[in-house]
């Protein structure tokens, strides 16, 4: 397998991005795109596909090739293992705030409290999801968790992880989801079906549709990832054709000048037009579209993109970053006010960047395997007592690594 990638991902709040191999994991700071340093990387000769950090933090947590139905819990700047724990079936996704640990199952979503990985609810029978989507929000005082309420429509189920209790249901699309993300404060959720022609926005207050984009109309696609910029002013979007979407999300507060313009007689005539027209055709009126794009070097290709905001020597600039399961990561340019192509500024190789790599304790490692049932009943077999493992979560998830460079720069 070698250097076959097979997960990537952005943390929380995009300063670093993971990735998982055949046989390593690596994690990237993305606080500098000038060049990328590689904070850790560890050999993983079961190989890893799934690899999540929090925030900052030491804190990680591993699923391999071999064992995919053991999660493991790992502080990477001490190199050892906190615990793990075992699921009745192959962990699909597994998603991190400072409150919740979600373990997504084909059937069924694990809420662990993070701070000592004690199982705090399950949501069992869920609709069968596959491809293991869902999202969890960061904010852990709106610490909400998205997932299908459907296989086989565009129901998402909304849901408190951290008071535990069912929030809303919204209806988001008529075929069944392909993507979920909400923005950094947990106020705002996008969905993606799987047609892949149009990515709505929606209120986690109440559900309402807020912003409707049309990826096109050309043909279906299959929707890998969308993410908010931090400010939420663009959403971003990535599929298996080789173009990434960026979209404009507008203020609600128009300016007296908008409302103007709509009060013009010609806005009057084009309001009655609309409104003399089937609901269908008026619905792809109001959608809007891309508001810059992206032609990316690969197709049919797996990738996670976002919008982020970095500092350079003249001042802080927009990137639209893209991590793809052909090992690269592609920093683009983006005119925040005219839009358009983005061009690529770099291109950064994310595998096979040496082999005097640390170690990551093997998932054979002294920690034991907890059967199905402790799992259920909260008791796991562990080499560390309570009181220790609860000590070590908390220095793994207070220590942030932004400082430290264990390793060099990556060519």
């Amino acid at each position: 397998m070698g250097e076959e990638v097979l997960y990537v991902q952005f943390n929380q709040d995009y300063s670093s991005l993971a990735v998982g191999t055949g046989g390593e994991w690596t994690l990237v700071s993305l606080t500098s795109l000038e060049a990328l340093d590689r904070i850790h990387e560890a050999s993983a000769p079961d190989g890893v596909q799934i690899v999540e950090r929090l925030f900052s933090s030491s804190l990680v947590a591993i699923v391999s090739l071999k064992s995919p139905r053991k999660l493991r819990v790992c502080h990477f700047k001490k190199g050892n293992e906190i615990c793990n724990y075992s699921y009745q079936n192959t962990i699909l996704g597994v998603r991190l705030n400072r409150a919740r640990l979600v373990v997504c199952l084909e059937n069924m979503l694990y809420i662990h409290n993070i701070r000592d990985m004690k199982i705090l609810h399950t949501i069992r029978d869920t609709p069968l999801n596959e491809k293991g989507i869902l999202a969890l929000s960061i904010n852990a005082d709106n610490s909400f968790l998205a997932y299908p309420g459907s296989s086989s429509t565009g129901q998402v189920q909304v849901f408190d992880a951290f008071n535990l209790q069912a929030k809303i249901v919204i209806h988001a699309h008529a075929s069944s989801l392909a993507a979920l993300a909400f923005n950094l404060n947990g106020t705002l959720l996008a969905t993606a079906s799987s047609k892949g022609t149009v990515i709505r926005v929606f209120s986690t207050t109440d559900g309402s549709r807020l912003f409707e984009f049309r990826r096109g109309m050309k043909r279906r696609a299959d929707i890998y990832s969308i993410s908010f910029s931090p400010d939420n002013s663009f959403l971003a979007m990535s599929s298996n054709t080789e173009t990434v979407h960026v979209f404009r999300l507008e203020s609600a507060n128009q300016s007296n000048e908008v409302k103007e313009e709509l009060a013009s007689p010609a806005a009057s005539w084009m309001e009655w037009v609309k409104s003399s027209l089937p609901t269908q055709v008026t619905e792809v009126w109001a959608q809007g579209r891309s508001f810059a794009t992206i032609t990316t070097p690969f197709v049919e290709t797996r990738s996670v993109v976002a919008v982020i905001t970095v500092t350079e020597a003249d001042g802080p600039k927009t990137r639209v970053i893209v991590g793809s399961y052909d090992g690269f990561l592609y920093v683009y340019g983006l005119n925040t006010q005219e839009g358009g192509e983005c061009q690529l500024l770099k291109q950064y190789k994310l595998t096979g960047t040496g082999s005097d790599a640390k170690k990551c304790p093997s998932s054979s490692g002294p920690a034991g395997t907890a059967s199905y049932a402790g799992v259920v009943k909260g008791h796991f077999s562990q080499s560390m007592s309570d009181s220790d493992k609860m000590l070590e979560m908390k220095n793994a998830i207070d220590q942030a690594g932004s400082s430290e460079k264990d390793f060099p720069t990556l060519e």
